[in-house]
């Protein structure tokens, strides 16, 4: 006489999460190239900002998007933006599945407009001439801002557009500001616009998506370039974690959360 087979049931086993949350930030643009004290550059602006994280915000202050759904067996690809360069050039998109974020334009040179991004990039100015500043891409970044036309010391070009920020004209031109989130469990500012008034060549700090600043000492001297993007996801610890990731990303659990911080590209699957 053959036994019946009965189910096993594995009591407290985990499922796999049914969406997480993310932020998706691409690189910074490249502060622009000024000629002398008198015609000055834009400073880059920063990465496009896109955040699903309850309770923060997007880019340019909107509103959360929806978290991401997972497909149980499927593998996402994840892209961080590199920086542009230190002589004037957009960031690169990051991106995670189908969530993508516009790389920062770069700021214009001492006679030249601030290139359009995910963050626009600041005007130049040339003698008392404000270019206008890029444009950002709607609920990812702001406008750079215009070149300034005030007859001070240096007549700046204009700051970077920042993610929840708008640059300035002069006399200080400062970037637009980042957004704060505390995806990780600790609060960190990204997405920050370039400054122009630097007196020294400032690059966009790495993994944040921030702009080049613009160096305002002329003579030829360079722009920093802008930060390279990042992608940070998380969802809830009590699910079962990645089965798969490349791209070495850093893996911590925080406030009930597991986290996956992505500063290479790479790929994760449930």
């Amino acid at each position: 006489m053959a036994w019946p087979v009965f189910p096993v049931c594995h009591l407290g086993e985990k499922s796999f999460p049914p969406s997480v949350q993310y932020i998706v930030i691409a690189g910074g643009g490249g502060g622009g190239y000024g000629f002398d004290i008198n015609n000055t550059a834009g400073a880059g602006g920063a990465g496009g900002y896109r955040s699903s994280v309850s309770g923060e915000t997007s880019g340019s202050g909107s509103s959360p998007e929806s978290e991401f759904s997972i497909t149980v067996g499927s593998t996402y690809t994840i892209v961080i933006g590199g920086g542009g360069s230190e002589f004037g050039g957009n960031g690169s998109n990051s991106s995670f599945g189908s969530i993508t974020s516009t790389g920062g334009g770069t700021g214009g040179w001492y006679n030249a407009a601030g290139n359009a991004g995910g963050s626009g990039g600041g005007g130049g100015c040339q003698n008392s001439t404000g270019r206008g500043g890029g444009g950002g891409t709607a609920s990812q970044g702001r406008n750079g801002g215009a070149g300034g036309t005030n007859n001070v010391t240096y007549r700046m070009g204009g700051g970077g557009g920042g993610a929840n920020g708008l640059g300035g004209d002069a006399p200080n031109n400062a970037g637009g500001a980042g957004i704060s989130s505390l995806i990780t469990g600790t609060a960190v500012v990204r997405g920050k616009g370039g400054d122009s008034n630097q007196t020294s060549t400032v690059n966009g700090t790495p993994n944040t998506g921030n702009g080049g600043g613009a160096n305002s000492t002329g003579s030829y001297v360079a722009a920093g370039s802008g930060g390279k993007g990042v992608v940070i996801l998380r969802h809830l610890d009590s699910y079962k974690a990645a089965f798969s990731t490349t791209g070495s990303p850093i893996i911590t659990t925080a406030s009930g959360y597991r986290i996956y911080e992505f500063n290479d590209s790479g790929s994760i699957g449930w």
